[in-house]
């Protein structure tokens, strides 16, 4: 049957949400029905699970989860907290008409304030860039590794003086029992030196294995990120004694706070990259990614930078003409 490509596209957003995608993904969301609030009656609750199991065709795996709905800034329909449980917990706000005749998918966004809190966050590249890329990153996750590989220093270099590039925190805790460690300490060095930041950032993208190790126990894990934090401070001359508070202190709210801001975006496992507020949550390929940045720079009337001749092979050598 066909269906309107706006249509389409919308059913196709929440179904995806609920599927796997090429990344590192965990749950991170409470249950949608915490809170505050007046129970659905079960003849509600079944009404509205079937219309949006059917409506967006949500596979019979996935459970759906509807909280108590609470009054809502809109005349004549209640808040309802939806949670879809799939391979990860996804939550959604509906709003069900008083009459419990209508559902409507509900999205509400501040347009007055900036979606990604940047402030104090180390940038690379050329900061007054008119495209800026803000990722989402976990140290631990292997995917954001291999898109550390393609962002620096490939694509750093061609686009360095066109676009910034800005980490954002988003540790897999369930998954990744050493990421939010290596993100506290990433902040400690972010809060001294930002080209401290990025060396480390880079150390332990490449050095993933090294931390894990061998059967080596959580503990030693936190004490080998702690000792590549340090020796960054010494490298940058850095206040050692002020850094290694931090680094014990281990103060994560800057991390939740990111954590937080991230699903407030729809962000639900990593890497996940905007590039001028695109969402791109896969670890995408350098000509993916290259494509991306170039259509973003247009958008901003920017000149896209001429990517490096290929080489061509020398040509074969041919065999001597016999004499005549």
């Amino acid at each position: 049957m066909f269906m309107p490509s706006s249509l389409a596209l919308r059913r196709c957003a929440l179904l995806l949400a609920v599927l796997f995608c090429v990344g590192c993904s965990a749950q991170h969301s409470p249950g949608a029905s915490e809170g505050p609030g007046k129970p659905v009656s079960k003849d509600l609750e079944q009404r509205i699970q079937l219309h949006i199991r059917a409506y967006f065709s949500i596979p019979a795996q996935v459970q759906i989860q509807v909280g108590a709905r609470r009054a809502s800034e809109f005349a004549g329909y209640d808040l309802v907290p939806v949670t879809l449980i799939g391979q990860r917990k996804t939550n959604y706000e509906f709003l069900v008409s008083q009459d419990e005749k209508t559902l409507i998918r509900f999205a509400k966004i501040d347009i007055a304030q900036n979606p990604y809190d940047l402030r104090g966050r180390p940038v690379r590249g050329n900061p007054d860039a008119k495209v800026t890329v803000v990722v989402y990153d976990d140290f631990q996750c292997p995917f954001c590794a291999q898109m550390h590989h393609t962002l620096f220093p490939g694509l750093l270099k061609l686009y360095g003086d066109r676009v910034s590039f800005i980490y954002k925190d988003y540790p897999l805790y369930e998954i990744h029992p050493w990421a939010n460690h290596a993100a506290v300490d990433a902040g400690c060095l972010a809060a001294q030196n930002p080209e401290a930041f990025w060396d480390f950032a880079d150390y332990v993208h490449f050095n993933q294995a090294e931390f894990k190790g061998p059967n080596r126990k959580v503990e030693a894990q936190f004490g080998a990120l702690d000792q590549a934090a340090l020796d960054q401070g010494r490298k940058h001359k850095l206040d050692l004694d002020k850094l290694q508070f931090c680094i014990q202190k281990q103060d994560d709210s800057a991390v939740k706070a990111s954590v937080k801001e991230a699903e407030g975006l729809g962000v639900n496992s990593t890497p996940n990259l905007f590039i001028n507020g695109a969402k791109v949550d896969y670890a995408a390929s350098e000509e993916e990614l290259r494509g991306f940045f170039d259509r973003a720079l247009r958008d901003a009337g920017e000149p896209v930078p001429a990517a490096a001749a290929v080489p061509q092979p020398a040509p074969a050598p041919t065999a001597a003409a016999p004499p005549k």
